[in-house]
């Protein structure tokens, strides 16, 4: 099984949010709780929980938010179909991280804040790196702390665990080694194009989502 200690979550990029959840629904047999918005990046979303500690975030425009200048992340702007499109690392002292990703050839940004009300009315509060930059078509997470916060998981419909994250990229040495940089030990499957592929116990039993 994967370790919740190296996959914070996974991102499922929708064009919208109602057919993102019904897709999910039909493979893993769980249905998504609606999260929240993000005004900085034209979002809203929906989760489900992978484990203790990780979760599976399904992301797509809102329409009652405005585009961003800069358009919105994981290329959702363009998405044909939903896709399993980047994941994210749980990571402490992220500019430090930052400092060493950049030190291989690979920037991850800057590292900001943000915050949102979950429905029980908590407030969570985390950091992360730049989800604009791009990190070899998302097979690079970018990396979450939420420091004092309670793991969004903890609340989130449960069902499901992540059982393995299969990674795939044309350079999968150098990917794989970058990683290891940064202390995540994870095997990088040589391929003709990226991909992410996460094997998921079901109540169905063990399903692939990509």
């Amino acid at each position: 099984m994967v370790s919740e200690a190296i996959v914070d979550h996974l991102v499922f990029a929708a064009p919208e949010l109602e057919s993102g959840l019904d897709r999910i629904e039909q493979v893993l047999g769980v249905r998504a709780i609606e999260g929240g918005r993000h005004p900085a990046w034209g979002t809203r979303n929906a989760l489900l929980a992978l484990g203790e500690q990780t979760y599976l975030e399904i992301i797509a425009p809102d329409p009652e938010l405005p585009t961003p200048a800069q358009g919105r992340p994981f290329g959702i702007d363009t998405l044909p179909a939903p896709r399993l499109v980047s994941w994210a690392a749980k990571g402490t002292r992220l500019e430090q991280i930052v400092a060493t990703a950049r030190e291989q050839g690979i920037d991850l940004g800057a590292v900001s804040t943000g915050s949102r009300l979950q429905a029980d009315g908590a407030r969570l509060k985390w950091h992360l790196t730049d989800l604009y930059m791009p990190r070899m078509d998302g097979i690079i997470p970018f990396f979450i702390d939420w420091g004092a916060s309670p793991h969004p998981a903890a609340s989130l419909p449960r069902g499901c665990s992540l059982m393995c994250l299969h990674l795939r990229h044309p350079q999968a040495e150098w990917v794989q080694n970058f990683l290891s940089s940064l202390g995540l030990d994870l095997h990088v499957e040589k391929a003709t194009k990226p991909g992410l592929i996460a094997e998921i116990q079901t109540p169905g039993g063990l399903v692939l989502l990509n």
